[in-house]
């Protein structure tokens, strides 16, 4: 691996970058390296391991026990991209993506990068997007409040600085990370006064056509094991239907509904978590098309069966693609790398296939029983669509609930780009990742659509916020001299 720590340290243009140092972007990375492309890996985060393995080679909790087996298995990943010859840009920000007019169309992109304070435009023949999950927004009352964070937020400061929660802490929401969360805090010895389980029953019933496959599947193990360390000490409540945060100035207590009954809970910490969704604002901001798959119940980018885009040369990987885990994610960056270098003329389809087909079987295995999952823990239509008015879902903009279904419904809105133009949802400095998924839905619920019909935000570069100093010190081009001049 080649270490670059400043932006003059860039070339000017690479065969292939990579987005993001999770486990589909360094197998990708590391996988195309081995077959001589010449790579660039970029990432925001100071140290390679995306979310999942995030600090893998440094964090300073050294029980293996704490953060569990899985987790370690990161290391091997790391070290494989360690081995290989491509180049990595730690802390280093992508925040737009363009057509290089420098070749003919389709023949390479311009991206824009910063690192250490200093912007620059670079060339890239391919780029792979491996950028992974986000937490799908869980806007409750009360949520802004000091105290609130969301579960992948908690696991952030436990993998990357040995930190817990003081106090009592809540952890409320559906889906397996809530009890890998649970374990993983107690055994680092978090108070867990309470897991908080938002699952709506009915999901079982819609669920029960792929149980089948899940028993015969990776998961089912894994899910019990992690289910039983986490019931074995901690107090599980299910059948939560609604949620509220309470306090003045800073979070004091949650408010719990089940059913008719409400009952509150005193806590320091509450740690909310809805599952994951993929992170599409840079396809969607390349041009990519995207598609709203039903299953997961979120928008994922159209890919052909190698993880090509919509955009000649811009492939998807890992769960940026759909939701599939750290497995799958390692292996569809390794079929992404394949097809690159395919592109790149690195070698035939007959080998590429060749190689793939061995992925391709280990892959398959990998999501046998997803679907399981995937509509077990779909969240209830009221946390994907708060029902109280006064809950802000744009957090940047501090747009509440009320005012989007109040503009849907009274002045017609029909889709998030408009309504960005009557409130600056999606405005911000997270162009809309947290409030997105939540205004298509109130935008959906407010006019009897669905969110396909809906649609999502048409987002643009920059994509991550980036100084306008950085911006005016980029080199001129000739053309650009020319249209001030003129």
């Amino acid at each position: 691996m080649k270490a670059v720590t400043a932006i003059d340290q860039l070339a000017e243009s690479y065969d292939l970058v990579v987005v993001g140092a999770g486990p589909a972007g360094l197998s990708a990375a590391a996988r195309a390296a081995e077959l001589g492309v010449n790579v660039l890996l970029v990432d925001e985060n100071p140290a390679p391991g995306g979310q999942i393995y995030r600090a893998v080679t440094m964090t300073p909790v050294t029980d293996r026990n704490v953060l569990g087996t899985d987790y370690w298995r990161g290391a091997e990943i790391v070290a494989r991209f360690e081995r290989s010859q491509a180049s990595y840009a730690g802390s280093c920000t992508l925040w737009s993506i363009g057509p290089d007019a420098a070749v003919p169309e389709g023949g390479g992109f311009e991206i824009g990068l910063s690192l250490d304070g200093r912007a620059r435009l670079i060339g890239a023949r391919q780029l792979i997007l491996a950028t992974g999950a986000q937490e799908r927004p869980f806007p409750i009352p009360g949520w802004t409040l000091p105290g609130v964070m969301t579960a992948g937020a908690a696991q952030i400061a436990l993998k990357s600085a040995a930190i817990v929660p003081a106090g009592r802490t809540v952890i409320a929401g559906c889906g397996p990370l809530l009890y890998l969360l649970a374990g993983q805090l107690a055994a680092a010895g978090a108070e867990i006064v309470a897991v908080l389980d938002t699952t709506p029953r009915s999901n079982w019933l819609k669920a029960a056509a792929a149980l089948p496959n899940f028993l015969r599947s990776p998961y089912l193990a894994k899910g019990l094991r992690l289910m039983a360390k986490a019931r074995r000490s901690l107090r599980f409540v299910g059948g939560v239907t609604g949620l509220a945060a309470e306090g003045a100035g800073k979070l004091a207590a949650v408010r719990v509904e089940r059913g008719g009954s409400i009952t509150t809970i005193a806590c320091d910490t509450l740690l909310l978590h809805q599952g994951v969704i993929p992170g599409v604002n840079l396809s969607n901001a390349a041009g990519c098309a995207h598609d709203f798959d039903t299953v997961q119940h979120c928008w994922v980018p159209r890919l052909d069966d190698w993880l090509t885009s919509s955009v000649p040369g811009i492939a998807v990987a890992g769960d940026g693609a759909g939701i599939g885990g750290a497995e799958s994610a390692a292996l569809r960056g390794e079929v992404a790398a394949l097809s690159a270098a395919h592109r790149l003329g690195r070698f035939d389809a007959r080998e590429r296939d060749r190689e793939a087909e061995p992925l391709r079987a280990k892959l398959v295995r990998a999501l046998h029983g997803r679907r399981f999952l995937d509509l077990l823990y779909r969240p209830a239509p009221q946390f994907l669509a708060p029902r109280q008015d006064e809950t802000i879902i744009c957090r940047c903009e501090e747009v509440t609930a009320g005012q989007v279904r109040d503009t849907a419904t009274r002045l017609g809105v029909t889709g998030p780009n408009q309504m960005k133009a009557f409130l600056r949802c999606g405005m911000g400095p997270c162009q809309g990742r947290l409030c997105g998924p939540t205004v298509v839905e109130l935008i959906a619920e407010a006019n009897g659509t669905t969110p396909a019909e809906v649609g999502y935000y048409r987002l643009r570069p920059p994509v991550k916020p980036v100084t306008l100093a950085e911006l005016a010190a980029l080199p001129q081009s000739e053309a650009a001299v020319k249209a001030v001049v003129r």
